[in-house]
């Protein structure tokens, strides 16, 4: 209108003290599986945000072939520049591994630090398939697409696979959805200059068999990285939730 000039609307000052987190959800899961990390962060006074990614959880209505690896990356990058986040701590619980990795790559000026927990760690040119041990694991979940997911859709791994306590197996198992083979098989580019590099944690569960997060673990080692063991299944967020809590505050 005539006489009004536009202003840029910006959010509420940060609080001095108050950190920001990003949480990103492994495969099949969604923003729920957060819902307590996210109110302990919260109640101590942080920043959190528990991004959904494409075609997963409440946004499942979304998923289809052409959703990938790039198309999650995009969704937290996306998140972090519209809502102008900085100094960012950023988690990624399993494939969200290869997720934050790229977010770190394409806007390393707002990341602090990166927490991977019991997650992948890729290299340039790796897809998640790549980093599965034993390799069978990425022959199962190929014959599951095509045998249960028309092809290009892999049905959840319930969660007693991967020893979820007992009082939320069955809940997870509700809430976790397929996931598109693409978002598995789209090999990571990363182009970081190597002095843009963050501090970074790894935190491993040693409490469930046949993990394929121990050969991550001693790549992170490898790389100079703090390391920590937690003794509980995969989903630590849910298993141990307080314990998380304060390794994230300590980050």
């Amino acid at each position: 209108m005539p006489g009004i000039s536009p202003t840029r609307e910006e959010g509420p000052p940060k609080i001095q003290g108050q950190t920001t987190y990003v949480l990103v959800h492994g495969a099949w899961h969604g923003s729920w599986c957060w819902k307590r990390i996210r109110k302990r962060l919260q109640d101590a006074g942080h920043q959190v945000f528990t991004p959904t990614l494409t075609g997963l959880g409440e946004r499942s209505h979304l998923n289809s072939a052409a959703v990938n690896l790039s198309t999650h990356i995009a969704d937290v990058v996306n998140l972090i520049r519209w809502e102008d986040l900085s100094s960012v701590i950023i988690c990624g619980h399993s494939y969200g591994g290869n997720v934050i990795s790229g977010v770190a790559d394409q806007v390393p000026e707002r990341i602090r630090t990166l927490v991977y927990l019991d997650a992948f760690v890729p290299e340039d040119g790796e897809c998640l398939f790549d980093l599965l041990h034993p390799p069978e694991w990425a022959q199962q979940m190929r014959l599951q697409a095509q045998t249960a997911g028309a092809g290009w859709n892999v049905p959840p791994i319930p969660a007693e696979h991967f020893n979820v306590n007992l009082r939320d197996a069955a809940w997870v198992n509700a809430q976790c959805t397929s996931q598109s083979i693409a978002s598995f098989e789209e090999p990571i580019r990363l182009n970081r200059v190597p002095s843009r590099t963050h501090d970074a944690t790894y935190i491993l569960a040693t409490g469930w068999d046949n993990s394929p997060f121990r050969v991550a673990h001693e790549r992170a080692k490898a790389k100079g990285w703090r390391t920590l063991t937690v003794t509980c299944g995969h989903d630590v967020m849910l298993d141990l939730p307080g314990e998380l809590t304060d390794l994230l505050l300590g980050s």
